[in-house]
């Protein structure tokens, strides 16, 4: 299996600002979202633990107890906005209306189909591993993972909404590729009881 878990909460995902490339640290509120995380993650054998290099995603690792085991992959860093790195949507669709990340995609950065690209690396890696694999990412590039596990274009990510700190499962049901679960956010309402 497959488990992808969203790092916490940083200000910039708080405020729904397109978070690429630039190194945004946890919220308070994101690294209590990653110990709780770790909870979920506790007492399971991990084969392969990867995590995108970037801070907010290895301190999530950390903070849920698997940065021991924890690789660094530069493929599972989240999508380059280029010029639209640090804005909001609605920012963006004030200069260009009804502008669509996952249609349109960034000025000055990565496109959609490079963002396929690394993600089908990353697929290609774990695919031969046996045990399950734990994988510390983005929202957008753990979209577009998702999509592309189940063989669909990476575009379909647009329809996978996913919270921060959310934990998906990917897996096979006999030989096909499936979405076991997804977005789930159980554990974070369960911290708060």
């Amino acid at each position: 299996m497959i488990v992808l878990i969203r790092h916490g909460e940083t200000e910039w995902s708080r405020d729904r600002r397109h978070t690429g490339l630039t190194d945004v640290p946890l919220t308070q509120t994101g690294r209590e979202q990653a110990l709780l995380a770790g909870g979920r993650l506790a007492d399971r054998a991990w084969a392969l633990v990867l995590t995108s290099p970037l801070s907010r995603a290895h301190e999530t690792a950390r903070l849920a107890g698997l940065d021991a085991q924890a690789e660094a992959d530069a493929d599972l860093l989240e999508w380059d906005y280029g010029d639209y790195e640090g804005r909001t949507t609605s920012d963006i669709r004030e200069e260009h209306d009804g502008w669509d990340l996952w249609q349109d995609g960034p000025v000055g950065g990565e496109t959609l189909d490079q963002v396929a690209e690394r993600v089908d690396r990353v697929i290609a890696r774990i695919a031969g591993v046996d045990g399950d694999v734990a994988i510390f990412g983005h929202g957008h590039v753990s979209r577009a993972l998702a999509a592309r596990w189940i063989e669909q274009p990476a575009q379909t990510g647009g329809r996978l909404a996913l919270d921060t700190a959310a934990i998906s499962e990917l897996d096979y049901e006999r030989e096909r590729r499936v979405i076991w679960s997804w977005n789930d956010t159980g554990h974070l309402s369960a911290g708060r009881a």
